[in-house]
């Protein structure tokens, strides 16, 4: 084994736990876009939208982002985009005009935004990457939409990759690539932590890095260059294990 230089994050599931953020979030957003709207125009103006109801109107939403990733697949992974557009669509659709719908859409996306910030980080990730960033090369890597800049372990990452607003959402290897690239380090001399098997572990095993799959999964057979743990909290563990073998 060669002494790693750099270790790569995925951050949803891996560095926080992900379950119910993105509900809320979900929900938040476009009841807080429904209020906006019904407190700024007269009711016969949102009469339409307000019809639809929040569960009918988000059914509807998410099913315009479903067909826009279908009819624009290099946009598949660029969440933030998608829901843009499918908002901007849904107001156009019930009768704002194309200038009011692209001001409340972006408007629902801030606060969308606000709120996908919303993340409890596990207790140790901090102090853990604190002590990581002084061995290696740190960065993340995600398929989210979080505001990179603005997530709550940001400052432990000089490089912070959103592939899906690159078109290159994992397991596209080209996200791994120009985070490689970003930290100088060769794919054998680094390794990537993330929870997801197909979109995290099996492209930075075939570029050749070491992995950890976060995941209480045991009847999976591992190639090598692959380790599975736990939880986050164990890598340290693990790193010291691999060192011990080089």
């Amino acid at each position: 084994m060669h002494r790693l230089h750099a270790i790569t994050f995925d951050l949803d599931d891996t560095l926080w736990d992900n379950d119910g953020v993105m509900e809320l979030t979900e929900h938040g957003h476009y009841r807080w876009l429904h209020a906006a709207l019904a407190a700024h125009y007269a009711p016969e103006q949102t009469s339409r939208l307000l019809e639809l109801g929040h569960a009918d109107g988000l059914a509807d939403y998410v099913e315009r982002r479903l067909r826009l990733a279908r009819e624009v697949p290099e946009r598949r992974g660029d969440f933030t985009w998608l829901r843009l557009r499918a908002l901007e669509e849904q107001l156009q659709a019930v009768g704002f005009n194309r200038a009011e719908a692209v001001v409340w859409a972006e408007a629902a996306m801030e606060e969308f935004h606000r709120l996908r910030l919303n993340v409890t980080p596990h207790p140790e990730a901090d102090s853990l990457l604190a002590t990581l960033g002084q061995r290696y090369r740190l960065a993340a890597i995600t398929n989210g939409n979080i505001q990179l800049a603005r997530q709550p372990l940001a400052h432990h990452f000089p490089v912070a990759i959103a592939a899906g607003e690159l078109f290159t959402p994992k397991p596209d290897p080209r996200a791994f690539l120009t985070t490689l690239e970003r930290l100088d380090a060769a794919p054998q001399r680094a390794m990537h932590v993330g929870d997801s098997w197909a979109e995290d572990i099996l492209p930075a095993n075939w570029l050749g890095m070491h992995a950890a799959w976060v995941s209480s999964e045991h009847d999976r057979p591992l190639p090598a260059g692959v380790q599975r743990i736990a939880h986050v909290r164990e890598l340290p563990e693990l790193l010291e294990w691999l060192e011990r073998r080089r």
